[in-house]
């Protein structure tokens, strides 16, 4: 579908770096192509911090980590965040429906199960990376 709007949790970009082949590594190349992804100034800086951490290190080239940061920020459209959303049992992960809710998001993709606890917010699909895949 193309259009949709969609949010890729942290959590999902990076096994889809570490594992390109896997289902969330699918999904992203999935929405990469056929929908428009979501982020912002917090969820960019909270995935940087991520993919740095020195225990992804041995997985990884370090010169790997620019080129795929820079295609995911290029093709994202940066959400602008005027109101804190408040609603995840998990305070860190607000920062995924503030995106949603600010961006006109149709779907967020998570593997975290503080945002699936969720079902659906103010409308907005959550989804694991494989019920995303099988939505289609």
């Amino acid at each position: 579908m193309m259009g949709q709007r969609i949010v890729i949790d942290t959590n999902v970009y990076v096994s889809r770096f570490l594992r390109p082949d896997s289902i969330p590594g699918q999904a992203v190349a999935r929405v990469w192509v056929e929908a428009q992804p979501l982020t912002s100034i917090a969820a960019w800086t909270d995935l940087q911090i991520v993919l740095s951490r020195p225990k992804f290190a041995r997985y990884i080239q370090s010169n790997a980590i620019e080129p795929f940061l820079n295609h995911a920020w290029a093709i994202s459209e940066t959400v602008m965040i005027s109101t804190a959303v408040r609603a995840c049992r998990d305070p860190r992960d607000d920062k995924f429906l503030e995106i949603a809710v600010h961006g006109r998001a149709d779907t967020i993709i998570t593997g975290d199960g503080d945002l699936l606890a969720l079902h659906l917010f103010q409308g907005i699909a959550i989804l694991t990376p494989a019920a995303y895949l099988e939505s289609r």
